[in-house]
């Protein structure tokens, strides 16, 4: 039987808020896990948390607005 599926959401100027509980697999190997229901992801790598997010993505510039549609 299949996992359920996780639902992800994505807000541009913010982390991604992922349906937890959740385990995050780094560049260097480490694993961060978090048994939340909800978990919001850094995006901006900003964050002393990181990869959790701790909202520094809110003092962050952006060179470029986001694009209008992001459809696969």
């Amino acid at each position: 039987m299949a996992a359920p599926a996780r639902r992800v959401s994505v807000d541009p100027e913010g982390p991604v808020l992922v349906e937890g509980p959740v385990e995050i697999v780094l560049d260097d190997g480490t694993v961060a896990r978090s048994d939340r229901f909800m978990v919001a992801v850094c995006t901006c790598r900003r964050s002393r948390t990181y990869p959790w997010c701790d909202t520094s993505h809110r003092r962050r510039e952006r060179a470029d607005p986001p694009p209008e549609d992001r459809t696969p």
